[in-house]
C-alpha cells in the first residue's frame, strides 16, 4: 500500500500539531520520580549484594565441604 504523500509545510504544521498536545511533567513530579528511582535503584543494589553474597558463601561451604 503506498503511503500518501504530503508536502514539507503540511508536514511542519502536523509536527507543530501533534507537539501541542505534549503534556510536559512538572518540576514536582520530576523530582519524586527521581527521588524514587534513586532510591530502587539502592534497594535493588542492596538486595543483589546481599544475594550474590548469600551465593558465594553457600558455593564456598559447598565446595569446601567436598575438598
Amino acid at each position: 500500500m503506498a503511503a500518501k504523500r504530503t508536502n514539507p509545510l503540511q508536514f511542519i504544521q502536523e509536527v507543530r500539531g501533534e507537539g501541542a498536545k505534549i503534556t510536559w511533567p512538572t518540576r514536582r513530579e520530576v523530582v519524586l520520580t527521581t527521588a524514587m528511582v534513586m532510591v530502587m535503584a539502592t534497594l535493588m543494589g542492596i538486595f543483589f549484594s546481599l544475594v550474590d553474597m548469600a551465593i558465594r558463601s553457600g558455593l564456598q561451604f559447598g565446595l569446601g565441604f567436598f575438598a
